[in-house]
């Protein structure tokens, strides 16, 4: 019996001990996962001083789920691809408290190839072949005025599977925002898709 109630009185200690542990751990902008560069309030882990963007190696298990969309065959049962967007941590509760992405924001697409096939549950398609990402990085601050891959409040890009670190868009004005102007009312982001902000 006392060996339970000393253990039980362990629990509140290890409690704290924990999240005194995470709180010390934290990045100076206070969000795991995030690291920022030069206290403009981007994330160093996905943009450099130049306005350049990579994929952050660690997105899956570091940042929020958002949602995801299937993109319909065009003839054939299923769908052709399979999108799947993460968001930096902190996102969603941001996103919540005021209804708009804060600056540093970042948002990553994964684009997958799909197979499709019939199974107990009907026909269905599941994400095959990683084709690659497409990151957006908030900014109201219009902080890289001169870059052509940052404008209308976003850092936005796209890779190939291949190279995350380097993106095949040289215009985010020809390359990515023709597919976001029915967006626009919603900053860019087609935000009716994403139970987690709703």
């Amino acid at each position: 019996m006392k060996i339970v109630a000393y253990i039980a009185s362990l629990v509140p200690l290890l409690a704290v001990a924990t999240v005194v542990q995470a709180l010390w751990s934290l990045p100076a902008d206070g969000q795991s996962g995030r690291r920022v560069s030069g206290g403009d309030g981007i994330p160093g882990a996905v943009v450099d001083a130049q306005g350049t963007l990579h994929v952050p190696s660690n997105y899956r298990s570091a940042y929020e789920f958002l949602g995801a969309w299937a993109i319909a065959a065009d003839k054939a049962a299923g769908s052709k691809e399979l999108h799947t967007v993460y968001a930096s941590p902190g996102t969603i509760a941001a996103y919540h408290a005021s209804g708009h992405f804060p600056d540093a924001t970042v948002l990553i697409k994964e684009v997958f190839e799909t197979s499709t096939a019939p199974l107990t549950t009907g026909t269905v398609s599941h994400a095959g072949r990683l084709k690659g990402w497409f990151v957006m990085v908030k900014d109201r601050k219009n902080s890289h005025a001169g870059n052509s891959l940052w404008g209308d409040g976003w850092g936005w890009s796209w890779f190939d599977a291949a190279t995350p670190l380097k993106t095949t868009s040289t215009d985010y004005k020809k390359d990515c925002l023709a597919c976001h102007v029915p967006a626009r009312d919603t900053d860019w982001v087609y935000v009716p898709g994403y139970p987690a902000l709703k």
